[in-house]
């Protein structure tokens, strides 16, 4: 059991549900920052742009950073600290990301659901940085693509085959900005195809959140 009274450091095990490979990530973070940092912390690491709504279900309860228009919680995610979760060894919550409301049956729909395992609490390193990212597998799926069921079937459509076709049919003395569009679209698919998750990148986006410079971080994160 943890002091609660001291800082510690979280390691947590990242779990995309509903995917195979599994794509995860391992992440230290420290027990005095807050559900606001968790989150950007999480699309940090997994890859997403923070372009749609999320939450958290930690002890039945609801946590997230409130955004226009979307949901609104009860504790400011900025505020709410994670040695007040009183998390312990092997305790598990769930992160959701990318949800509506279904038009045809009128209920709530969730794209992106993420286990999150408390897997060890330990003293900090004075020599480290948090939040850090230790260890991952895979390529987060691209926005938008369908969920799981949806990323599966487009990562079927989307061979290397597929995508090297498209790049061949494009004229090699024409100017490529008309295929802005279609070189957009190819472009997470190659990425998907290489599923080469870099650790380095990871961690040089988590510095800079830590050092404060959250805005120019998110806009990267959104171009990348």
């Amino acid at each position: 059991m943890s002091d609660y009274s001291q800082p510690v450091i979280y390691q947590l095990k990242v779990v995309l549900l509903g995917i195979s490979p599994m794509i995860w990530r391992r992440l230290l973070v420290k027990s005095d920052s807050t559900i606001e940092d968790l989150h950007y912390t999480l699309q940090i690491a997994m890859g997403w742009k923070d372009i749609h709504l999320h939450h958290f279900i930690i002890h039945g309860k609801q946590y997230g950073v409130t955004q226009p228009g979307g949901t609104t919680f009860s504790d400011r995610a900025s505020v709410v600290k994670l040695t007040t979760l009183r998390w312990r060894l092997k305790e598990k919550l769930l992160y959701e990301y990318d949800f509506s409301i279904c038009p045809t049956l009128g209920t709530w729909r969730y794209w992106w659901r993420h286990q999150i395992r408390v897997e060890a609490i330990s003293a900090p390193n004075p020599n480290q940085t948090y939040p850090v990212c230790t260890g991952g597998k895979g390529v987060c799926p691209p926005e938008d693509c369908g969920g799981p069921w949806g990323f599966m079937k487009a990562r079927q459509e989307y061979s290397v085959w597929h995508i090297l076709e498209r790049f061949g049919s494009m004229p090699e003395d024409e100017d490529w900005a008309e295929y802005s569009e279609e070189l957009g679209e190819l472009r997470p698919w190659l990425k998907v195809y290489l599923n080469r998750f870099d650790p380095h990148e990871v961690n040089r986006r988590l510095q800079q959140y830590a050092a404060g410079d959250k805005e120019s971080m998110l806009f990267e994160q959104r171009i990348g």
